[in-house]
């Protein structure tokens, strides 16, 4: 079955920085848009961040242009988000998800990552 383990959340001060990563098994990885989404106390879940299956195409949400970027790695398995200049109001549970190229929808979810800014 299909599994995505979030990791890298922690407590950080604003301005810092942290790496999030996504490891995934049970599907072929390579073949699948990658996301990052995030949801805050009280809010709905939000997008992020995509990449296309071989890295080539990245996507964000205009609140966080310029401050994350999403990268991956194949031959690990692997999705990782680099936040930098961190703000209080992205404190937030950070979600992974996977799409198979070609379809809409986020069916495979991780567990979430918390991440907490403190100002």
């Amino acid at each position: 079955q299909v599994q995505l383990v979030e990791s890298g959340g922690g407590l950080v001060q604003a301005g810092g920085s942290l790496r999030l990563s996504c490891t995934a098994s049970g599907l072929t990885f390579s073949r699948y848009n990658m996301g990052w989404f995030r949801q805050a106390p009280g809010k709905e879940r939000e997008f992020v961040a995509r990449i296309s299956p071989s890295g080539g195409s990245t996507n964000y949400a205009g609140s966080v242009k310029g401050r994350f970027t999403i990268s991956r790695d194949n031959a690990k398995n692997t999705v990782y988000l680099q936040i930098n200049s961190l703000k209080p109001e992205d404190t937030a549970i950070y979600y992974c998800a996977a799409s198979f190229y070609g379809t809409t929808g986020w069916p495979y979810w991780g567990q979430g990552t918390q991440v907490t800014v403190s100002s």
